[in-house]
């Protein structure tokens, strides 16, 4: 992302997206605006990721469509609504959808900024967390297929004796393998091994041939 956070208004009233443009530049932010949804999902490839504030009623396309085809290509971007009608169903469903918040029109100064900041601190965090998941997968991606198959064990708690009577092979060996693995994944303790493998979901699934040691 650029320096200032990117506010992006998808409104077809073109007076309230000005005053709003006008009002969000002055309080710091970048802000790109747009008159309707399928203009905004026309220049989504080269738009900055940002939070968006997006209006429910819109022609062709409303703001729950958008939602909905958001979800769909995996953008996963901040929505923060606005509506002038106070219609709970409407905003239930957006809420329920994973939308940061509904505001009604005419939106106060300090709810709206007060919500975008939410959004974007929330939207950091995830994508933090979602960079270090990356980084951890890259470093799983560097174990040979045999050391992919002891790292799924050991993290389950299998003993050596246990893996090398399941993969058919000698404790040595697989003390060997262990060792690599620690190595690759740049970790000193078999507990820090456990952290990586909850954080990028291997122990969501049962391991590869895992099966109970008569």
């Amino acid at each position: 992302m650029t320096g200032a956070p990117v506010i992006h208004i998808v409104d077809d009233d073109a007076s309230f997206r000005g005053a709003l443009s006008r009002l969000l530049e002055v309080s710091g932010y970048a802000v790109t605006d747009y008159g309707s949804a399928n203009c905004f999902l026309r220049s989504i490839e080269s738009a900055e990721p940002g939070c968006i504030l997006l209006d429910v009623n819109m022609p062709s396309v409303d703001g729950l469509q958008l939602q909905e085809e958001l979800a769909r290509l995996s953008m996963r971007w901040p929505i923060v609504f606005m509506s002038g009608r106070g219609d709970v169903p409407t905003s239930v469903r957006a809420i329920k959808a994973g939308a940061e918040d509904f505001l009604l029109k005419p939106v106060s100064k300090d709810a709206l900024l007060d919500a975008i900041d939410r959004a974007l601190a929330r939207f950091a965090a995830t994508r933090q967390q979602q960079d270090q998941i990356n980084s951890l997968r890259s470093l799983i991606a560097t174990l040979t297929p045999r050391e992919s198959e002891v790292f799924a064990l050991m993290v389950r708690g299998k003993m050596n004796k246990q893996i090398a009577f399941q993969l058919g092979t000698s404790e040595r060996t697989i003390k060997a393998h262990r060792h690599m693995v620690m190595e690759k994944l740049q970790v000193q303790s078999f507990a820090e091994a456990v952290s990586i493998a909850e954080k990028t979901g291997l122990l969501a699934s049962p391991a590869t041939g895992d099966v109970e040691n008569p």
